[in-house]
This record gives structure tokens, sequence and C-alpha cells, in this order.
């Protein structure tokens, strides 16, 4: 049965470490059927929720590299099943990601939710447009309201995902998402200071009677 994405990134050195380890029965005997090369509902949902990814490529002297990629909740879109694309937005101004997948177009995304402990993985192929080449494409992916330069598109062709189990993913929380899950608390403590305070001036005029 195939496993797309560790069809993909078992190589015969991978297979060799996982001999070593005792592991290579769990991948050369997989029973199932994992090739995840479409996005689901799932998948989509959880794209359109994360305002980040890392991404990496590998340069001309085979030197890996790791971007943080980010933007507004949902600025890497889902154009169809096989398909995602994002504006790249004006950084440190080094350009080693795009150099990188201008020689060599394979990349992988790691998409993480931190709270939830889940992250996706993604095997795709890179394309670097301008902002002029697509109008259509442009506008969809444009968020107008972020302030930040767009420089260009990368549009990316998926070849397999897959999902990592929860394990050493430490939670951790955006300050919105803090804020979010402790409203209840701030809501109630604003009540109480309320009350004290109404408290205090019952208080303060039976002590002037």
């Amino acid at each position: 049965m195939t496993y797309g994405f560790m069809d993909i990134a078992i190589t015969p050195a991978v297979r060799r470490a996982q001999a070593e380890m005792g592991a290579d029965r769990l991948w050369s005997d997989f029973k199932g059927n994992r090739e995840f090369d479409r996005f689901s509902v799932r998948e989509t949902a959880f794209i359109a929720q994360r305002d980040s990814f890392y991404m990496a490529s590998v340069s001309e002297t085979d030197w890996p590299y790791v971007q943080h990629r980010g933007g507004p909740a949902g600025f890497l879109k889902v154009l169809d099943g096989r398909t995602l694309a994002f504006v790249d937005y004006r950084g440190n101004r080094q350009y080693i990601s795009t150099g990188n997948l201008a020689e060599n177009d394979r990349t992988c995304l790691f998409l993480m939710d931190y709270p939830a402990r889940a992250r996706l993985k993604i095997y795709a192929r890179a394309e670097n447009l301008a902002l002029d080449a697509d109008p259509v494409l442009t506008a969809r992916v444009t968020d107008g309201d972020y302030g930040a330069k767009a420089e260009r598109i990368f549009r990316l062709k998926l070849e397999a995902f897959d999902w990592n189990c929860p394990q050493h993913i430490v939670p951790r929380y955006t300050e919105a998402e803090f804020l979010a899950a402790s409203q209840h608390l701030l809501d109630k403590v604003t009540q109480l200071e309320r009350e004290n305070a109404s408290l205090r001036e019952r208080i303060d005029l039976r002590r002037k009677d």
C-alpha cells in the first residue's frame, strides 16, 4: 500500500538508520493507505487557521535552510485539493528561500498548532510568481488590511502531506488565544471589582451617617 509522504522521505540512508534502530519493519510492512495527495476538509480548515508556518529549502551547495513565514491567519490559501499559494511579505531581505527555490523547487512546510499539539507537514514544489503575473490569483491571496509589503506570490503544488503525532509538542498560546481562553476570568474580575467598589461606597455612606 502507499504512504505518500514517507515514500518520498525514505531513502536508502533512511532505511539503514531505521534498520539500525529496529524500526524498519514499521514502514516496510505498512499495510494501510496514506497516500495523502489531496487536501481534505480537515487539512483545508487547519491551514485556514494558521498565521505562520516553517518552510524548508536546499541551496545549490546542498545546505538546508528553514525559514519562518507569517501573515494574517489564513494567509496560506488552499486554492484547490492540490494547490496552495501565499503572498510573500518583505522581511530581512536576505532572500535565501527565494534563491534556493529558484534553483530547486522542492520544499517542505511544517504547520504547527501548539495549543492542540498538532502539526501538518507538506511536501510541495514551489513556483515564484510576480504580483502582476496573475491578477486574479493576487487578488485571491492578498489581504488588503495587512500592513506589510508584498513582494511576490509563491504557488505550491502538493506532492504529499502527513500528520505527525503530538509527542514532545509543548502547548503554547498566542496573546489572542490566551485572552480568548481567559476572558471569562477577566470578566469575573471586572464584576468583582465593581461589586467591591459598590460595597465601599455603601460603607463610606454609613460612616458618614
